[in-house]
């Protein structure tokens, strides 16, 4: 094993075979923090950003969030019960953009699809940015910062999805469940405290008044209407991630479908709880964030002040365990990990998505195919480098990029609950069996009331969210939908034009062979005596004669060979090697077009990859201009240098049936797809 593959394997662990696929499947207690992390984590921001866009109204605004908070988790509860519908019936991990396909047409799966993508990238990106803006109340260096160390954070969760969904998931599991107890026992001591022991718990914060935006200051009719919608879809956030597990169910344990039923269960009703308990204990120890980019501030007995205000989660933390200090930095720690890792719901669902639709042909094939761990390595990698540009071009910003968030995957929800109701209704038409039917009426009921939800939220959050931001991320879905629409007829146009119709059977007239020499050396014989054992109907060696010494020379040598091959040299004024060598080419197919031209080039195979930078630069060069030639074939005839050993041993441990057509010394042949 050489250096990079020894590093390769102690970063990602040694390979599984295909036959070790169900090794990788998870059990609920694994599932619930790989596909659920991402909703259960939300409601460590979900809570500020309702605050946040509530201060806006100055004090009378926080009176809401009672009322946004509730109504938030009935949302959540209703696309929970929706969703074990949908792994009932689609749990082969096409999700939502199964769901629309099948029902509603591939335009609005695209849709789906295309909303889903930018929703993944958007998660990574807010979820870590998240995680950073909370580390900061423990970690003040961060400041300035966030960027820098969110990127890293993405890169570092990218390494480890490497490693396999199974393994990732085991890593991810104790923290998730840290967090989730953490929060439940921080809410439950908190209340105690209040209403058990008669305690008055006031937040850092509750002693500043906040001024609103001027824009605000009356807040009644329509501007009151505006902002709470403007709240309420910012603490929608809460429910993303839901639609992860529609996507992993075949990630799951058999039953497959009941698993992934029993963990979105479990998932709404932990969220849920969490949620509210977060905002009530808010309200009580008066919690006040503000936005202050919108012009909201805090005074204090009239004045002005210009502080740094802790996260909500932070300043309850705080307050809550104001005498036990080891918790609050349990706390902390805990709700800046699981942000972190809320982005593995993405790299668990983005992957599986691009998977199938590159199986569809709507995204590059590379997407479809399972690396060393079984996990679809390029899809992961892909997700990583969308996150990280986004985290750098909004400095890590959590208010600016939360508002580009809940679009798509609303968008995703929606639709999806309407192919959902078109799914019962079309199987209803043919159920017959009286219990059946009662069970498919009481989901498309559910579904309906799904489909009802969602679709309201999707409008008010494009209503509200519009001018914020929702646009860049509708354009983004635009784009992404035009692009795999673009990658879709591409497919299809080069299947219909390499579709073998049962024709194209004759066979070339002659077969010119032409090796293409630079000196008399060991690979150069090894290309000519294979140019002369495939028979061809004309032989002959081609140089070019760029240093007229050079050239005598190597006349004399060949001449003394005696290789019974005639040496053809081609003049070169402009000390040119590919173009001369192009230019006989494509007059010698001129002058018989019914033939084909068989181009031998000669390569030297190294072991390292530096050595590839001081050999065969021209050859690969003339293979590829060749390569748009019709009527010609290019063969790359191999010479096996010493230090190439490292690079078969490499090869033999992993593809031994490749090592075996190398250790022949058989040439590679690239057949041209011409009118050869």
């Amino acid at each position: 094993m050489n250096l990079s593959d020894g590093i390769k394997r102690l970063l990602l662990g040694r390979k599984l075979s295909s036959a070790q696929l169900s090794e990788t499947l998870l059990p609920k207690r694994i599932a619930l923090p790989v596909f659920a992390s991402d909703a259960l984590s939300s409601v460590a921001y979900a809570p500020d950003e309702i605050l946040l866009t509530l201060s806006l109204a100055g004090m009378a605004g926080f009176m809401f969030s009672w009322w946004i908070g509730l109504l938030v988790a009935f949302v959540m509860l209703v696309v929970v019960a929706s969703y074990r519908q949908n792994v009932h019936a689609y749990p082969s991990g096409g999700g939502d953009y199964e769901v629309a396909t099948v029902n509603l047409g591939p335009n609005a799966g695209l849709t789906v699809a295309s909303a889903l993508l930018v929703d993944y990238v958007l998660t990574v990106a807010v979820s870590v940015s998240s995680g950073v803006q909370n580390a900061k109340a423990a970690l003040p260096f961060l400041i300035g910062h966030e960027a820098t160390a969110a990127a890293i954070i993405i890169v570092i969760l990218m390494g480890l999805n490497l490693r396999g969904v199974r393994e990732s998931g085991t890593v991810f599991a104790i923290p998730t469940y840290a967090f989730m107890i953490g929060v439940l026992v921080m809410v439950g001591w908190g209340l105690f405290r209040i209403f058990g022991l008669g305690e008055t718990l006031e937040s850092p914060t509750a002693h500043y008044e906040v001024v609103g935006d001027p824009i605000y200051q009356q807040f009644t009719g329509v501007m009151m209407i505006f902002l709470l919608a403007r709240a309420f879809s910012s603490g929608c956030a809460a429910l993303t991630g839901v639609e992860a597990i529609s996507n992993g169910v075949p990630a799951f344990r058999r039953p497959k479908s009941h698993n992934a039923a029993a963990t979105l269960l479990l998932l709404g009703s932990i969220a849920v709880t969490m949620l509210l308990g977060i905002i009530a204990l808010a309200n009580l120890t008066r919690v006040h964030v503000l936005d202050d980019t919108g012009g909201a501030y805090f005074t204090l007995d009239g004045v002005r002040q210009d502080v740094h205000v802790d996260t909500v989660m932070g300043q309850l933390a705080a307050t809550v365990f104001s005498d036990f200090r080891p918790a609050f930095y349990f706390i902390v720690a805990a709700t800046m990990i699981i942000l972190f890792l809320a982005a593995n719901t993405a790299f668990n669902g983005f992957p599986v998505l691009g998977s199938i639709l590159a199986r569809d042909g709507y995204m590059p094939r590379q997407l479809h195919t399972r690396g060393d761990r079984l996990a679809f390595s390029n899809g992961i990698v892909a997700l990583a480098i969308a996150a990280v540009a986004l985290v750098v071009a909004f400095q890590a910003d959590v208010t600016k990029l939360i508002q580009l968030y809940v679009v798509g995957v609303f968008v995703s929800f929606t639709v999806s609950q309407l192919g959902m109701m078109r799914h019962w209704t079309r199987h209803l038409r043919e159920e017959q069996d009286p219990a059946r039917r009662s069970k498919m009426q009481r989901s498309r009921i559910i579904n309906a009331i799904g489909l009802t939800c969602t679709g309201t939220v999707l409008v008010v959050v494009l209503i509200s969210k519009f001018t914020h931001g929702a646009w860049m991320a509708l354009l983004a879905m635009g784009l992404v939908s035009v692009v795999m629409k673009w990658v879709k007829s591409h497919y299809n146009a080069v299947a219909r034009e390499t579709a073998w119709t049962g024709g194209e059977r004759t066979l070339p007239s002659r077969v010119h062979a032409v090796v293409v020499v630079s000196q008399i050396n060991k690979p150069t014989l090894r290309a000519v005596m294979f140019a002369k054992a495939s028979r061809p109907s004309s032989i002959e060696a081609l140089t070019t004669d760029v240093d007229p010494d050079e050239t005598r020379v190597l006349l004399e040598q060949w001449h003394a060979a005696d290789l019974g091959v005639p040496l053809r040299v081609i003049a070169s004024p402009y000390r040119e090697v590919i173009g001369p060598v192009l230019k006989y080419v494509r007059e010698l197919r001129k002058t018989s077009p019914r033939d084909v031209v068989c181009v031998y080039v000669p390569e030297l195979v190294v072991g390292h990859w530096w050595e590839g930078l001081l050999h065969n630069q021209t050859g690969l060069i003339l293979r590829t201009r060749l390569h748009f030639t019709p009527g010609v074939m290019v063969t790359s005839v191999p010479y096996l240098l010493k230090s190439s050993s490292a690079a078969i041993d490499r090869m033999e441990r992993e593809d031994p049936m490749a090592y075996r057509m190398i250790g022949t010394g058989s040439p590679a042949v690239e057949p041209k797809d011409h009118d050869a």
